[in-house]
């Protein structure tokens, strides 16, 4: 990991604005700036009242909304102030700026924000959830090292691993199955293993990672713990059960409206400032960079993050308990015969259910084609496309599309039947109108399956 010293106090940002000169005041130091930025879970048990808590940024002329930082380059009042800032004496932390590559004020107040979603002490928002993963787990492991991830994710994340790192990193990684703890302990080799990936709620597979445990065993062996966490915002909180970095999809739930691409890596201060240091941050000369303009529209978005999550959550489990009855094979942690139904429950959020995706197992993707071509076509319950966290149910076979680059071998190893679709909720019309929908979609498909018989 890069040297994190010139740059330790450089994600943690106060109140206080520069001046019109690049003074520096010793007396409103680093360590008091860092108390009121850190995001204990002693204090907050809920995410909603962690971001609520989290510095609110007026804009520029007052306004109750933050301004738009758009700037690529930024200024300094006084020659000398360049030199400080490249040495690390001075930086976001007091409010100096360098080149948005680096660090952007739009881009930090919207990381502030994931940092109290996630409770943990920092965070930075990247181009894409892939970004977020790629960059995090470069910085973490060095050419020759090995890795430990869960088998079942999702898969361009699994042809990262399988494919892309060993070939161009020289990084290996061991596929297990996450809820064999055993297994995970038995992969992980003292001194080469760096990294212990999996995703909180399994992609598409919607298996419920035992984070506490995970941790436990991966740091009793000196392994850093980063979880995808994506499919469970708010639901779930991974820092706060041992995961030493958390990543998102931001495109997903987060942002909601299915018009943006955007990642983060959530964590401790040194790890985000180590992936921005000059000189082997993998943020920094990677470049994997979040425009200032999406940040800002992220930024409105994330105060009612909470409300959506409880309302997709909801209507997940009414839909998974009532297509249950209906006799479908239906995969979803709310219902008490989910194998980590009591697991969730555990650790889970208080009042935000058992989240927004379910699946449902129609065995041959001929079925399940047939079920989504319903869906959509001739009742309008929801779209046939891939993503989640969207308003509108979105549908997927996930074996011939997110999961695609699995071969059927893996495929198999990660419990993807050929007929599972998945089923991300959403929540515009009313959760009757969409039931009625999605009766009268499987009835049509019984009758006509009835009638081919004939």
């Amino acid at each position: 990991m890069a040297d994190t010293k010139s740059h330790s106090n450089f994600v943690i940002s106060d109140n206080k604005k520069r001046s019109g000169s690049d003074d520096f005041d010793d007396s409103n130091n680093f360590m008091t700036t860092k108390k009121q930025m850190l995001f204990p879970s002693s204090t907050h048990d809920d995410p909603a009242a962690s971001l609520a808590a989290a510095r609110h940024e007026f804009g520029e002329h007052g306004g109750v909304n933050m301004s738009i930082e758009a700037s690529a380059t930024f200024t300094v009042m006084e020659p000398e102030t360049m030199r400080r800032m490249f040495s690390g004496e001075l930086g976001p932390d007091r409010d100096f700026f360098i080149y948005s590559r680096h660090f952007n004020p739009t881009v930090l107040n919207l990381s502030r924000h994931m940092a109290a979603l996630e409770f943990t002490e920092a965070a930075y928002c990247t181009s894409s959830g892939m970004a977020a993963i790629s960059s995090v787990l470069l910085q973490l492991v060095s050419s020759g090292g090995h890795m430990v991830a869960s088998s079942a994710l999702y898969g361009g994340t699994h042809a990262l691993l399988t494919h892309f790192l060993p070939r161009a990193c020289n990084i290996t990684t061991t596929f297990v199955d996450i809820n064999d703890l055993e297994m995970v302990k038995n992969a992980m080799v003292l001194g080469q293993t760096k990294v212990l990936y999996f995703e909180s709620v399994s992609n598409p597979t919607l298996r419920v990672a035992n984070i506490p445990e995970l941790s436990r065993v991966a740091h009793e062996k000196g392994v850093k713990v980063v979880v995808d966490n994506t499919f469970a915002p708010m639901v779930i909180s991974p820092a706060r059960l041992g995961a030493d970095a958390v990543v998102h999809s931001i495109s997903k739930f987060i942002s909601g409206g299915a018009d943006i691409i955007a990642g983060a890596v959530c964590g401790p201060a040194s790890l985000v400032n180590s992936m921005m240091d000059l000189h082997q941050g993998t943020l920094m000369l990677l470049g994997p960079t979040m425009n200032a303009k999406v940040a800002f529209e992220l930024s409105e978005r994330i105060p009612h993050l909470g409300l959506r999550m409880k309302e997709h959550c909801h209507r997940a489990l009414v839909f998974a308990t009532r297509m249950k009855k209906l006799g479908l094979k239906v995969i979803y942690p709310g219902l008490e015969d989910h194998p980590n139904h009591n697991l969730l429950k555990s650790f889970g959020n208080k009042d935000y259910g058992f989240g927004g995706l379910l699946c449902v197992d129609m065995e041959t993707e001929e079925r399940a084609n047939r079920l989504m071509n319903h869906l959509q076509n001739t009742t309008q319950f929801g779209l046939m496309a891939v993503s989640l966290g969207y308003y509108e149910t979105l549908m997927s076979c996930s074996g011939s599309s997110t999961s695609s680059e699995l071969n059927a071998e893996e495929k198999a190893l990660a419990g993807i039947s050929p007929g599972l679709v998945r089923m991300s909720i959403g929540y515009i019309g009313t959760l009757e109108q969409r039931w009625s929908q999605f009766e009268k979609a499987l009835s049509r498909m019984q009758d006509s399956a009835t009638f081919n018989k004939y």
